[in-house]
């Protein structure tokens, strides 16, 4: 009898060393990562917060510069000294004589024959001004000759005549009289000049900057 009972004890072990392997192998597959209804996922580290991106240094505010008036290529700004600044021609050179009613002052071209000639007036309109100098039977220059008028121009605070005439000394010439009121309200005109087989628009180019620039000294604000 106690050998049975030592076989019966015997066979109990081994029956239960193998059941507990069976389990064993049951939990590793249950526990696969190919497995994802029962594993447990993995709570994931949390990440450090980046660090922020470096602000650069804003730059001092400076205080604001008002830019510097352009200048037309070959031109120079001339403070004149009848009171008036303006843009002439670089080379140009400079004259002045007294007019019945004001110094008349002259720019004039070394080479070509072109000119401008400045003055202020005294007539209470550009156009009354304009049409005074032009038909007036003691010194207009519709009596000059071949006087021929090319175009004719007004707008609000000024007035132009274009024309061409015959010049005693200088042979043909042509003309673009401009007159208007600056911006100190003085009535101004300019007038330039050249022979008349000058292209037009090489006489009108002085004429141009020259209105451009004009600024009486004593304005507060300069005619654009």
């Amino acid at each position: 009898m106690g050998r049975s009972h030592t076989r019966g004890l015997l066979t109990a072990l081994a029956v239960a060393a193998v059941l507990g392997v069976g389990a064993g192998g049951g939990a590793w597959y249950l526990t696969r990562d190919d497995t994802p209804a029962t594993a447990a996922a993995p709570t994931p580290a949390t990440p450090s917060a980046s660090p922020r991106a470096a602000t650069p240094p804003v730059p001092p505010t400076s205080p604001s510069q008002s830019p510097s008036p352009s200048r037309r290529s070959g031109y120079r700004h001339a403070q004149d000294p009848v009171g008036y600044a303006l843009d002439v021609p670089e080379g140009w050179t400079r004259r002045q004589k007294q007019g019945e009613k004001a110094p008349v002052v002259f720019y004039d071209s070394p080479g070509d024959g072109r000119q401008l000639q400045i003055f202020a007036l005294s007539e209470p309109t550009p156009a009354d001004s304009l049409d005074l100098a032009e038909n007036d039977p003691g010194y207009g220059f519709s009596a000059q000759p071949g006087y021929r008028p090319l175009d004719r121009a007004t707008g609000a605070g000024w007035a132009e005549l274009t024309y061409r005439y015959d010049d005693a000394d200088k042979g043909a010439r042509q003309v673009i009289d401009h007159r208007f009121r600056a911006a100190d309200g003085t009535l101004y005109a300019i007038r330039a000049a050249g022979p008349e087989d000058v292209p037009l628009a090489r006489v009108r180019a002085p004429l141009t900057a020259a209105l451009a620039s004009f600024c009486p000294q004593d304005a507060a604000e300069c005619a654009s």
